[in-house]
């Protein structure tokens, strides 16, 4: 079977964000970059799949150039071959537009990604790829199987969990509690050097979307310690000074 992971290059976490330009552009000096946690687990579980089925897969990702060492990292976990969309992730839309036409073309049985990202946290790719290709998706998975041209995978629901089965191909999104990551080893490390990273060209139109501005979320400020039994001083506060209702 061959299966395509679709991965984000996005900021650790811990790094410290700034914006240029008149805060319209993502200042990207001095920031540390990693593959999306969510596209991991998605990797590693594909990668697992793969393992027990004779399977390859494949990772891909929009962006540029500095995008490549990160790439490589999914290369060293185990994944076969990657590709790299040559341009800006712009939007959500345009990312999935990229993916499903390589998809479209190199016909693969399993598309797997992330349940969002954590930079934009938008969480619209597999569904604009799925609808792009008209494939069924199964989103935000906590358990995935793979047996006889069939998916089978567990979601979190309200009070419950949810089982639910597709045939391939189909695309299919990993939550956080679907595997553990995996870490390369030093054998993968040195074998990640020779495997293949195609750059390809964008297609289509990128600009359906604008940013006007960026900006940090407000610094935090004091707090008010309310007295448990003083609970109509807090709803003082909430109505009269928070104006909340």
């Amino acid at each position: 079977m061959k299966i395509l992971v679709c991965v984000s290059v996005v900021p650790d976490t811990t790094t410290k964000i700034t914006f240029k330009d008149n805060d319209t552009i993502f200042d990207k000096s001095g920031v540390q970059f990693i593959i999306n946690p969510y596209d991991e687990l998605a990797l590693t579980r594909a990668i697992e799949i793969a393992e027990t089925n004779s399977g390859n897969v494949n990772v891909i990702t929009v962006g540029e150039v500095d995008c490549d060492p990160v790439i490589r990292k999914a290369l060293a976990m185990g994944a076969n071959e990657a590709f790299r969309v040559d341009a800006q992730p712009i939007n959500a839309f345009f990312v999935a537009q990229q993916i499903a036409h390589h998809a479209k073309n190199n016909s693969y049985d399993l598309i797997l990604t992330g349940r969002e990202s954590i930079d934009y946290n938008g969480g619209m790719v597999q569904g604009l790829i799925a609808e792009i290709l008209n494939y069924p998706i199964i989103n935000v998975v906590t358990e995935l199987e793979y047996k006889e041209n069939t998916i089978e995978a567990n979601r979190d629901i309200d009070g419950g969990k949810e089982t639910v089965s597709s045939a391939v191909p189909c695309v299919v999104s990993a939550q956080k509690d679907l595997c553990e990551p995996r870490i390369p080893n030093m054998r993968g490390i040195m074998m990640a050097r020779s495997k293949p990273l195609s750059v390809l060209e964008a297609t289509g139109e990128s600009n359906y979307t604008q940013v006007i501005k960026y900006e940090l979320p407000p610094s935090k400020t004091g707090v008010k310690l309310i007295d448990a039994e003083n609970a109509e001083s807090l709803i003082d506060i909430l109505h009269n000074e928070e104006k909340l209702f």
